[in-house]
């Protein structure tokens, strides 16, 4: 594949297709990343062209009932759902091993996978502004988290959720761009596949998974993120066995889409070893 070309493929497996982006030639250490609950592949269009520029084999998925993956048949699948979809993807590309990242909700599902009986497969992790999951929270924080975007969904709409929460993922100082480029991927948003990752998201707790994540991580947080606050991710680096921290200096929950260079940049020292 020619650098900087960005490819749309796809694999099959027993629900259905899995669709992804790639970019970067087969032979370059692979890098799977995957995208939050108001997201898609395509929001990583900076890291496909960037990344694989620096040697590397970027795969983006589209999770399960986003882009144009199919959704998983359950109504309410469990975080494991998701990590079986990305198993069989990864199997499918035979990756026997690679580096995963993971923002928001792919954060939750990249710890669910390291975590799990294929983890063995993962060289690296990196959590970016992970959700810590909601599976011990009480009733009202459930409400707040879980059923409040279920019914801004089903009230709304993906356009009219888009122009409402769009600005809420980045910081005050970025840029119109950046914004645009979140609230177009939120728009394209299919209610039923985000639904059910919303009550994925009530199932899971990263913190619970973290002392059995053995591999070397990297947690990324924006220092003015408000979705998923610097300190919950300062908790969950503490809990990792082998987890190292950087703060994103000023930058919202969508760090990787509003700075892309400070982003990356993080992210390459921590794969060359430079701060471990």
């Amino acid at each position: 594949m020619p650098l900087g070309v960005v490819t749309r493929r796809s694999v099959e497996w027993k629900v259905g297709t899995l669709s992804f982006l790639e970019s970067g030639a087969p032979r370059d250490p692979p890098i799977v990343l995957l995208h939050g609950l108001g997201s898609c592949a395509e929001s990583w269009r900076d890291q496909l062209g960037d990344l694989s520029g620096r040697g590397l084999r970027v795969i983006a998925w589209d999770q399960p009932g986003y882009g144009l993956s199919d959704s998983l048949p359950e109504a309410g699948p469990l975080p494991t759902d998701y990590a079986g979809a990305l198993r069989a993807l990864v199997e499918a590309l035979e990756l026997s091993r690679f580096i995963l990242l993971g923002h928001s909700l792919g954060a939750l599902i990249a710890g669910v996978f390291a975590a799990g009986p294929a983890g063995a497969r993962v060289d690296k992790l990196i959590l970016a502004s992970p959700t810590p999951g909601f599976a011990s929270a009480g009733p009202e924080v459930l409400r707040v988290k879980i059923q409040q975007r279920i019914d801004d969904m089903r009230q709304l709409g993906p356009a009219r959720l888009a122009e409402q929460r769009a600005k809420l993922l980045l910081s005050s100082r970025a840029s119109p761009e950046a914004v645009e480029r979140v609230r177009g991927a939120m728009a394209l948003l299919k209610p039923e596949g985000y639904i059910q990752a919303v009550r994925m998201l009530a199932q899971g707790e990263l913190m619970a998974l973290a002392p059995k994540i053995l591999q070397p991580t990297l947690v990324l947080s924006g220092t003015a993120d408000l979705v998923t606050p610097e300190a919950s991710s300062r908790r969950i680096t503490a809990a990792l066995p082998r987890g190292h921290y950087v703060p994103l200096s000023g930058l919202g929950h969508a760090s990787y889409v509003e700075d892309p260079s400070l982003f990356d940049s993080a992210l390459m020292r921590f794969l060359h070893g430079e701060n471990t």
